[in-house]
């Protein structure tokens, strides 16, 4: 039976939080940029096909997208916080400042 010690589990796997961390990065740096030219895109086919519907159809769409992105971002603070709650309660001793330290930036994980 293979047991792992989770008092080091974040410092042996540093390269994985931090791959981790890059691809948040980067999603906080594209999900804003494809928002703003698919709603733009939308809006502006909306605009030159002059029909009623079509603009309040652009609308929906962009708040969906919106709100996607919205819980892209809030995602990390909630497994935060679930990470949080989870030591507390099962009183286990975890190197997790280190795994949270590398996801939050990734750059200098490890040094």
């Amino acid at each position: 039976m293979l047991l792992m010690d989770f008092e080091s589990f974040c410092a042996d796997s540093t390269t994985i939080w931090s791959v981790v961390g890059w691809i948040l990065t980067i999603f906080k740096i594209v999900i804003p940029i494809l928002l703003i030219v698919m709603g733009s895109l939308d809006f502006g086919k909306a605009v030159v096909s002059q029909e009623d519907g079509e603009v309040k159809k652009a609308g929906t769409s962009l708040a969906f997208r919106a709100i996607a992105a919205l819980i892209i971002f809030i995602l990390p603070s909630v497994v935060t916080m679930v990470i949080d709650w989870a030591m507390e309660v099962s009183g286990t001793e975890m190197d997790y400042e280190t795994c949270l330290d590398c996801v939050k930036s990734p750059s200098n994980c490890g040094k």
